[in-house]
């Protein structure tokens, strides 16, 4: 009998220690809005990754968001897709060691260039995104506040 309860126990706390880290790990998802004000990104999870598109930005006032293309693409065929909508930020996982999202994609689309990425959120519930190449030190950190 005590090996009964002491089994139900144990799984009950697996279970809370389960869930504990998903409530973790989508803490990301969500509306953020870059400190410069000028770009708005919904993060959401797919499957086990997390991804981040564009809703909304503000470049050059003249020309409406949703004129604005993939111009500065390598690929050719990708050119002509809409900035608005598009995912900048895909394959983050999360890593609860490090309580934070690590082995993810972003893209500059003002350049047109992939950066390995990682996120976390900081002690003033700062979204901080790390673009770099290959290693962290060779970097630009952005920082979004939520809004939603």
């Amino acid at each position: 009998m005590f090996r009964y309860f002491a089994f139900t126990f144990l799984l009950s706390l697996v279970s809370q220690t389960q869930g504990q880290s998903a409530r973790n790990a989508d803490r990301i998802c969500g509306k953020w809005m870059s400190a410069e004000k000028n770009l708005i990104v919904d993060v959401y999870r797919k499957g086990d990754e997390f991804r981040a598109n564009i809703i909304w930005f503000r470049d050059d006032i003249s020309k409406p968001m949703d004129e604005w293309r993939d111009s500065h693409n390598p690929d050719p065929a990708l050119r002509s897709r809409r900035i608005l909508g598009m995912d900048i930020l895909r394959g983050l996982k999360y890593d609860k060691d490090d309580n934070s999202w690590e082995d993810g994609i972003v893209y500059d689309a003002k350049h047109g260039k992939d950066w390995d990425a990682s996120v976390y959120i900081d002690d003033h519930g700062l979204l901080r995104v790390r673009g770099y190449w290959h290693f962290k030190i060779f970097g630009k950190t952005m920082i979004f506040h939520r809004v939603q």
